[in-house]
């Protein structure tokens, strides 16, 4: 695909430093290239000067888009308003603290024109701390590729390049900005997906706002990509199985107190008779769950008129009347 616009998305918290210098650079290497672009800064909610810096950038350059939250409300719902109100048929996700390199966005292009729906950056001599931020994004990477299937070396690098109508087919909540990748992947191929070295520079100016504790936000918002990925149109094969396994270990056990039972024994001070009864109920509950589940998914697609699949072309398909 020929590029004919680019957005270029950078959600700031507190980078009143940064931002002139970033604004500068993104100017430099955007006025170079032959496609239209649109630069988005979204003030998350900012305590310092950022947003009189973006107030007067955007007052000169018309290519420059501003959007304020009244409060601080995270990354991802900040990354969600700026690919809401983007208009290029290419976006750009950055981060604003100068650790990105705006010269690394014409490669990220190119990767798109070639045919990729995702242009991941990779930032393979990461300028980090080793134990708070270079460790746990190991740990959480390896567990990411394992458990979705998308196996990229560094999810937590914003640096990436999405096709417009790729991108936009998702919605982020919570913190699951970082998983676009793996959610992306639940409406096009892994094959579409694709991951390139980028520079990364230490940070000058400002603080991060990450630490190790975000393993833990991970791990969490993990599981809930894992189980929408492989059991969103069929929440009934997860619960459905969940709740045999424990049906089955309950009546086992239950069948076995029956019999001693029969055979004049007593059970009524056996512990294990009131395990095994609670592995049954939970067992119907878990059958339970999956049925709500199936009904809510159902309501889910058919409300909204959306469909379980996504066409990328078709071609030589007739409509008959």
């Amino acid at each position: 695909m020929a590029v004919k616009k680019v957005s270029v998305v950078i959600p700031l918290y507190n980078e009143e430093e940064n931002i002139p210098i970033l604004y500068e650079k993104l100017k430099e290497v955007l006025n170079k290239e032959p496609y239209d672009y649109e630069i988005i800064f979204v003030n998350d909610g900012s305590t310092d000067g950022t947003a009189k810096k973006l107030e007067e950038i955007a007052r000169k350059d018309k290519k420059v888009k501003v959007i304020d939250f009244a409060r601080n409300f995270g990354q991802t719902a900040a990354m969600a308003a700026g690919l809401d109100l983007a208009t290029g048929d290419v976006i750009i996700t950055m981060d604003g603290d100068l650790q990105n390199d705006p010269e690394d966005i014409p490669r990220l292009i190119e990767k798109i024109e070639e045919g990729y729906d995702v242009v991941s950056g990779w930032r393979k001599d990461r300028k980090d701390a080793a134990v708070s931020r270079k460790l746990p994004s190991k740990i959480a990477n390896w567990l990411i590729g394992k458990l979705t299937g998308v196996k990229i070396h560094d999810y937590g690098c914003t640096l990436k390049a999405y096709r417009s109508e790729v991108i936009k087919r998702i919605r982020l909540y919570g913190e699951l900005h970082r998983f676009i990748p793996a959610l992306i992947s639940t409406v096009t191929s892994v094959d579409k997906i694709v991951e390139i070295p980028v520079k990364h520079h230490p940070r000058i100016y400002g603080k991060s706002k990450y630490g190790i504790s975000r393993t833990f936000k991970v791990i969490s918002d993990l599981l809930f990509i894992w189980f929408l990925k492989k059991f969103m149109q069929k929440p009934i094969h997860f619960f459905g199985l969940l709740g045999l396994v424990l049906l089955i270990s309950g009546i086992v056990p239950f069948t076995y107190l029956i019999a001693l039972k029969l055979t004049g024994h007593s059970i009524g001070q056996r512990p294990l008779l009131i395990i095994s009864v609670l592995f049954i109920l939970a067992g119907l509950q878990m059958f339970t769950v999956g049925i709500l589940s199936e009904i809510l998914m159902r309501i889910y697609y058919e409300s909204q008129n959306k469909k379980p699949y996504v066409i990328r072309r078709v071609l030589n398909l007739e409509e008959e009347r």
